[in-house]
């Protein structure tokens, strides 16, 4: 049974309910943009799918409108899947449960996706609208936003001949974005040396942290579940002198996602009483929590009890490598804007902590932005050098254009305009430190008068995302406003 029946504006709800209903996280796109491909040969709009999925919907102009210039609607279909961890869901395979708290949509137990689904489905419902006046429109939905904009990278923009282009990738209404910073994946791969221990088994879980999106709410300072795993680690060895050797290291699921939990799998020789090596955990945890009483209240660590055996692990050379890379490679804000004040020029953020036991390697990837290119190129550059200093290997990946602002946009000053007769006030013009996908289409098509909108969302890429219903329904009438007075 539908969920967001009654909710307004009817059609974008019942779209993107639609699209909730098909498993769609970075990797899995297959379904949702043949879903898309099938909703234009529908409605006999044209419709072109690319070899990396992305999908592009042209539909002639209304009447009195087929000869304005054309003007790009542009998403991404894919969306950060995340769900708690004692829920167990398979997000490659499970639709959203969605529900509504207040004036929000929301997910049981999982991200929302409204991170671009929201843009989609306003998309699709502006498409199917038979009374809505617009000028010939270009509908671009993308693939593989979220894990390097892989997509709008690969994407034949010769196709598309607007000039005009208006992104639905914000999540703050009321906020025109009109520049971004640029990005990359950074890489890192150790190769560990392998022995067997004997004795028990645990695991020890860093959660409860917010998370989070590490562009829009790296300034914040949450938690790092995979960095503080890695100090506890530390401290454990280091400084309380507690023995044990590592199994493996997990933690995140995207590198552009601040993780909210991560885990180690150690053995503790039959000499060290778990009780022991509990309370100096419990020591650690305290200080930390301490810390982040304020900014991240929710952080916990757990302990659990895996077994007595002999098992593999990390030697002891490979084990204290592993964790003083981590450590020693930087996280979160590395640099300020000299000149929009508040805004986060150049940081990164260890999203993703993966070992592979087969191959014996430890894996971390990075999230890394700025909105000045050497500074971005120079991080990469110190990544680089402090990893090979621990004796792994490192990869950039990804690298994305960031987008300039236009101190000229007639796009612009037609939104301001629109906007303040609409709302009776001005909207907030800015530039962000996330990345999106604007600046590939500004390097693609010269002259590209470009903005970005949308509606308020909180806590994107984590379990508590939210969409905000009466956002959404104004913030759809106002673009619906502006394609009429285009």
């Amino acid at each position: 049974m539908a969920v967001l029946t009654g909710l307004e504006p009817q059609n974008v709800w019942t779209f993107f309910e639609e699209l909730c209903a098909i498993p769609h996280g970075s990797g899995n796109l297959q379904a949702i943009s043949d879903h898309l491909v099938s909703f234009a040969k529908e409605r006999n709009l044209e419709v072109i799918q690319d070899e990396t999925l992305n999908v592009i919907i042209k539909k002639k102009g209304t009447p009195g409108y087929e000869d304005k210039p054309p003007v790009i609607l542009q998403g991404h279909m894919d969306m950060v899947a995340v769900c708690t961890p004692e829920s167990g869901i398979d997000m490659t395979v499970t639709p959203l449960a969605l529900y509504t708290e207040g004036d929000h949509v929301r997910a049981k137990d999982t991200s929302l996706g409204g991170d671009d689904g929201i843009a989609v489905a306003m998309c699709m419902a502006i498409l199917d609208a038979g009374d809505l006046p617009h000028p010939p429109l270009e509908v671009v939905i993308t693939t593989e936003e979220e894990t390097g904009m892989d997509g709008a990278r690969a994407l034949d923009a010769s196709v598309l001949s607007g000039k005009r282009f208006i992104n639905l990738d914000s999540e703050d209404e009321g906020v025109f974005m009109v520049g971004c910073a640029g990005g990359a994946r950074f890489h890192a791969r150790y190769l560990y040396e392998k022995v067997k221990r004997s004795g028990t088994k645990v695991s020890l879980t860093v959660g409860g942290l917010k998370g989070g999106h590490s562009g829009v709410m790296i300034h914040e300072e949450r938690g790092n579940a995979n960095v503080l795993l890695a100090r506890i680690l530390y401290t454990l060895y280091r400084k309380l002198g507690q023995d044990f050797s590592l199994c493996t290291l997990n933690g995140g699921v995207a590198d552009n996602a601040i993780p909210s939990n991560a885990s180690a799998v150690i053995v503790l020789p039959s000499d060290n009483p778990l009780a022991d090596f509990e309370a100096a955990l419990n020591s650690i945890r305290d200080e930390i929590a301490k810390e982040l009483a304020t900014r991240d209240p929710g952080f916990t660590v757990t302990l659990a009890d895996l077994g007595r055996g002999t098992f593999e692990s990390f030697d002891e050379s490979s084990m204290k490598h592993a964790i003083k890379l981590i450590l020693s490679l930087p996280n979160g804000v590395q640099a300020m804007s000299p000149d929009v004040k508040g805004l986060v020029e150049t940081s990164l953020n260890l999203g993703v902590m993966q070992t592979d036991e087969k191959a014996q390697t430890l894996q971390l990837s990075y999230a890394v932005r700025s909105s000045v290119e050497s500074a971005k190129n120079h991080l990469n550059d110190r990544l680089r050098m402090i990893a090979k200093s621990f004796g792994a290997v490192t990869e950039v990946q990804g690298s994305y254009p960031g987008w300039q602002y236009a101190k000229e946009s007639p796009l612009r000053d037609l939104m301001v305009r629109v906007f303040e007769k609409m709302y009776g006030k001005s909207p907030t013009v800015e530039a962000i430190h996330a990345g999106v996908e604007c600046g590939f289409f500004a390097a693609k098509i010269p002259g590209l008068d470009c903005i970005s909108i949308g509606p308020d969302m909180q806590e994107i890429h984590s379990t508590g995302e939210a969409l905000s219903i009466p956002s959404t329904k104004r913030v759809y009438e106002f673009v619906c406003e502006v394609l009429k007075e285009m």
